[in-house]
């Protein structure tokens, strides 16, 4: 073992180490919060009241619903790691029976270890991010009552242990894989030309990227269609319709809507960003095992592992920026500031780091397939070309989504001047422009990526953008577990401070996730794309000539997948959506207090921009409620519904029975096409074709993605913008401001509504689905590559048609 080799070993493993203790820290002090009666106890419980029932009351009801939360996110997992343990039996076995009779035995054998490693690590990573938010959203909760600081540095602190325990947890994995290969892969690390080389092992373990990308697909749609199932369900029949709030009580999807965002937002992103990692890890590995210098040196083909290592130790120093030197405090304005202060803080930091590991892990200079010379500067150019692209696009996606910026208030805007249908224009047109910049800087980053390193550039480009992964992912944590906390606190009957808080927090908590998606496109186009040279390289194609007929005939079909994928899992969304409405509008019948907002067709001889007289208000909403009780009661007996209490938790169990059937059962098909489309266009139609399909799937998903998460986001922002009274609309040549006593504020919510409803799908469901399209297809090729017929041989089907013709 070489001096070098041993401090490679060091870092990483001392890295992975100081990553476990920071977690385990932090969730011992997570840990500490109670949620009992005492919890939060001093001046903010005095505001609750001075009754210690009272108390006892409102903590029970926050139990409870933390309970409900809890129970209905691992039944969930339960079952979805279920089926992802039958197919990942399954797609083993094909492993090693494809590659065995393709390739070699050992190849199959040793692809479907590091596949099922890769498969259980991820399952891991979406369990643990989904199991340290379910524990914190409550505590958040209680927090709050004391300080926005407080609730803050919760959930932060929350965040870091997923960030944190997810990017250690898949540096060790892959570390113990490569020692573990190495004892059947004798000749690694030498020069040696045999079965046993360093090209070989490293094939082998990229089946790593493959499992964790395969599970990232499932968790990704199946969470995806989860929560927007609730979400819809829950705005359109519980907001729209029934006239309630934000996250009340009464609506039967509520509590299924609240389960949607750990079991989407967080456990399926988490095993997404996994799938990242260990996809951009393993192509760089490849792609260097094909270097005479590189493969002769553990060190220099642990080069991924050690740049991450050294992304932990920078994220490890970021984090005291907000928790101790630079803390929120009692300062509401300095939560997004101190967010955003993360983001940029670790790629600041990380800019010398990635220069000292490339000086010292890197040899002076070297060859890869495709260019010679490479020096370490290139490399280092490369490294935080990827960097700071993924923090550019990360500042566009947040300009195009956050309602702090004209896009969105123009959205917003629409909604007064128009309705629904120009909220939905103005939504699409404002995605499809937010692919401009993006895709400039993009192609900028592979330009310079390519030129000075090749494929290899490519890929450590990809390593660049992921390399602060820990503060992204921590950051993408806290949202989801602020908005939880939000939705407790309101069905709890905590006292309307705390849930400005939590909305507070939540607020900053969505620009700041606005940044994550566009850091996940941007790593997913780079990490797919050095999976593509990888591949090519592989297989010995030298060149995609699109010129030629299967390579533009696999080009047009690669562009239609996204397409197919995102009308399968938007319509998947559609079905359940509607038997989520059905459900909540029975429950709402049975429900014999109901009480629903004045009803919009109300007409008004006044001005509608003006303000509903206070006595007009109450008898209109005394008049609906009389009208509305005596049509449910007998629309409820009817159906054959009894009536119930609108706070009982039986009434949420039959929603979340829905959202988890419907998830489960639709997520299958989307998944399949995507798997097996590159093994059967490979085997059938050859290398070539699936060069064309995969150039095709990667151009087409980076705009859809893009766009579809835009135009989501942008809906979301600008329902948010109105419902904070902050729009202003100019009427006659003045300036009103749409506040909830304006008679038409109805009217103009409910539209926004609606384009959120229509965005949730894009955002949450396909657009974040489509950046594991394209990486999952790429590391499928790949690892299959090596069994695919020869170039020369072409596809089965097109040998069969050069016999006949």
């Amino acid at each position: 073992m070489t001096p070098l080799t041993l401090a490679a070993i060091c870092l990483v493993l001392g890295s992975v180490a100081l990553a476990a203790l920071f977690s385990i820290v932090y969730t011992h002090e997570v840990a500490a919060v109670k949620l009992d009666s005492s919890a939060g106890s001093g001046e903010a419980m005095k505001l609750v009241g001075k009754e210690e029932e009272a108390k006892t009351e409102m903590m029970a009801l926050l139990r409870r619903n933390y309970d409900l939360i809890s129970n209905g996110a691992n039944a969930f997992l339960f079952r979805e790691y279920l089926y992802m343990a039958i197919f990942v039996i399954g797609f083993s076995i094909i492993l090693v029976v494809v590659l065995g009779a393709g390739h070699t035995w050992a190849a199959g054998v040793f692809s479907a270890v590091s596949f099922t490693a890769g498969a259980l690590t991820s399952i891991l990573s979406g369990y643990i991010g989904m199991s340290i938010a379910v524990f914190t959203n409550a505590r958040t909760t209680v927090e709050c009552q004391k300080s926005i600081g407080a609730g803050f540095n919760t959930a932060f602190k929350a965040g870091s242990v997923m960030g944190f325990a997810l990017v250690a947890a898949s540096i060790l994995v892959l570390f113990l894989l490569v020692q573990l290969f190495h004892l059947y892969y004798s000749d690694a690390f030498t020069n040696k030309d045999s079965p046993y080389n360093t090209r070989m092992m490293y094939e082998a373990v990229a089946g790593y990227g493959l499992g964790g990308s395969s599970i990232a697909m499932f968790g990704r749609v199946g969470g995806g269609i989860y929560t927007k199932a609730a979400d819809v369900g829950a705005d359109l029949a519980g907001k729209v319709e029934a006239g309630w709030d934000e996250d009340d009580p009464r609506n039967p999807a509520v509590i299924a809507d609240n389960v949607g965002d750990n079991v989407g937002d967080i456990a399926g992103m988490g095993a997404d960003l996994f799938g990242s990692l260990a996809e951009a890890s393993c192509a760089a590995m490849v792609i260097a095992a094909q270097s005479e210098v590189l493969q002769a040196e553990w060190a220099y083909m642990a080069f991924p592992m050690i740049l991450m290592s050294a992304g932990i130790v920078v994220c490890f120093f970021t984090t005291f920026l907000a928790t101790h030197i630079l803390p929120v405090g009692d300062d509401e304005s300095r939560v997004e500031p101190v967010l955003m202060g993360q983001l940029v803080c670790s790629t600041i930091l990380m800019t010398p780091a990635a220069g000292v590991v490339c000086y010292f892990f890197l040899p002076a200079k070297f060859d890869v397939p495709g260019k010679t010379g490479i020096t370490q500067t290139s490399i280092f150019i490369c490294v935080i070309s990827g960097l700071w692209c993924g923090l550019a696009i990360g500042k566009l996606t947040e300009y195009y989504t956050s309602n702090s910026y004209a896009p969105v208030r123009d959205v917003a805007l629409s909604c007064a001047q128009g309705g629904a249908a120009p909220n939905i224009i103005y939504g699409l047109a404002l995605g499809y422009k937010s692919c401009v910049a993006p895709v400039f800087l993009l192609a900028l980053n592979i330009f310079v990526s390519y030129t000075l390193a090749h494929m290899f550039g490519i890929a450590v480009s990809a390593l660049g953008v992921l390399s602060t992964l820990a503060i992204g992912l921590t950051i993408d944590a806290y949202g989801p577990i602020t908005d939880n906390a939000g939705g407790i606190a309101e069905m709890s009957g905590f006292p309307s401070y705390v849930r400005d808080r939590t909305d507070l927090l939540d607020a900053a908590g969505n620009t700041t996730a606005a940044i994550g998606k566009g850091f996940a496109i941007s790593s997913a186009a780079m990490v797919s794309l050095a999976l593509f040279g990888a591949f090519v390289d592989t297989v010995g194609l030298s060149s995609v000539d699109l010129l030629e007929p299967l390579q533009f005939a696999g080009l047009l079909v690669g562009a239609m997948i996204p397409y197919w994928f995102s009308a399968m899992t938007m319509k998947s969304v559609g079905k359940a959506a509607n038997e989520m409405v059905e459900e909540v509008r029975a429950q709402v019948m049975a429900i014999k207090a109901s009480k629903r907002t004045v009803n919009s067709d109300t007409k008004h001889e006044s001005d509608p921009w003006g303000e509903v007289p206070n006595k007009l208000v109450a008898a209109q909403e005394k008049l609906a409620e009389m009208k509305q009780t005596v049509a449910d009661i007998q629309d409820a007996k009817q159906n054959g519904h009894a009536e119930v209490e609108a706070t009982d938790p039986s009434r949420y169990t039959r929603c979340i029975q829905i959202a988890t059937d419907a998830s489960l059962n639709e997520m299958i098909a989307p998944g399949c096409l995507v798997i097996f489309t590159p093994i059967i266009c490979g085997f059938l139609f050859g290398v070539q074709a699936l060069a064309g399909l995969l150039a095709g799937s990667l151009v087409s998903s980076v705009q859809m993605a893009i766009s579809a998460s835009n135009s989501g986001g942008a809906w979301d922002n600008a329902k948010k913008y109105i419902s904070a009274e902050k729009l202003v609309v100019t009427v006659e040549g003045k300036s009103r401001t749409l506040t909830k006593k304006t008679r038409c504020y109805h009217e103009v919510h409910s539209a926004s509504v609606i384009g959120d409803t229509v965005g949730d799908p894009l955002k949450d469901t396909s657009g974040p689905a489509l950046n594991i399209v394209m990486k999952l297809m790429a590391i499928i090729s790949l690892v299959f590559g090596p069994s695919f017929p020869s170039i020369k041989q072409g596809g089965f089907l097109i040998q069969l048609a050069h016999k006949i013709l």
